[in-house]
């Protein structure tokens, strides 16, 4: 029996169409046809219903189905493995991570943390934070990082840090001490306010602005470094946590305006894993020296 045989009857049994399974492995039709003869010969048993050129599962088609996915499964896991103790890791650590995260800080802590651990193979899974804490718990990744807080039994929780919101408009051609002050009420009645970008604060926040400004207009913008270069071409406004922005301040390709209608929130980042050793308080300890440097 050859691994091929079953990549092809594991097409098949998806598409239950010779040709299209033929289209999608990108060999010809005869092949597909030649590949499940030959393992059902080898099995001694018929895997597909053959009937006025329409093809179906058998029973024992439907039983194999979901055995040869796993063989398959464990021989692309363990070829990967192979490959991985071949450049010298022995042991991999995956981490999930929310858009939020991979445009802050995490950039300038992974050089060193690879440095630190050259036995460890890093793997980094960029997830929504809604799916992280279920990443966590079925234990598909080591730990994640993620701006909401779990809320199952067993998995630890650390803050990583608490960010304070501010609010960021494009950079005008004044610099901060001869340009003239920046009203937020009329920023906010002339401008686009991206929002729901983060999965905490927006719906109390917009509460409240709508309060003092009626009548904002507002667009979902659902990835936050996209709302980052909206505001930077000039498209409108945001309330952006601090960490996010704080080069482009730096830099002088953003601008933060004095907010003082009401108080605005903090956000936190959290620190999700369900086994808190060595190479999690590591990388946890590496992310704070960062931020609070």
């Amino acid at each position: 029996m050859e691994v091929q045989w079953l990549r092809t009857f594991v097409d098949a049994a998806e598409t239950l169409n010779f040709r299209m399974s033929s289209e999608r492995l990108m060999m010809s039709q005869p092949s597909v046809t030649v590949h499940i003869r030959l393992l059902e010969e080898s099995l001694g048993l018929s895997l597909f219903k053959r009937s006025h050129n329409r093809v179906s599962l058998t029973e024992e088609g439907r039983y194999f189905k979901e055995k040869a996915e796993k063989v398959l499964e464990q021989l692309d896991d363990s070829v990967e493995e192979l490959h991985s103790f071949a450049q010298g890791y022995r042991k991999k650590w995956t981490l999930a991570i929310s858009p939020l995260m991979a445009e802050t800080i995490l950039p300038y802590i992974l050089k060193a943390f690879i440095g630190e651990h050259p036995e460890v193979e890093l793997v980094i899974r960029v997830e929504e934070s809604e799916q992280i804490e279920a990443l966590v718990d079925s234990e598909q990744v080591s730990a994640g990082i993620s701006a909401l807080p779990p809320s199952r039994r067993g998995i630890a929780q650390l803050v990583v840090y608490d960010d304070p919101l501010l609010f960021i408009l494009p950079r005008d051609a004044y610099d901060d001490e001869t340009g003239p002050a920046v009203s937020v009420e009329r920023t906010l009645r002339t401008s686009v306010l991206f929002t729901h970008h983060h999965p905490v604060f927006w719906e109390e926040l917009l509460g409240q602005l709508r309060l003092y400004v009626p009548g904002i207009r507002t667009m979902k913008v659902t990835q936050a470094y996209i709302a980052k270069r909206f505001i930077q071409e000039g498209l409108g406004a945001s309330f952006l946590p601090k960490s996010m922005v704080r080069r482009e301040l730096v830099e002088g390709r953003l601008m933060e305006a004095h907010f003082d209608l009401f108080p605005l929130p903090v956000v936190s980042t959290y620190f999700l894993t369900k086994h808190m050793g060595a190479l999690e308080q590591d990388f946890l300890q590496r992310i704070q020296s960062v931020y609070f440097t």
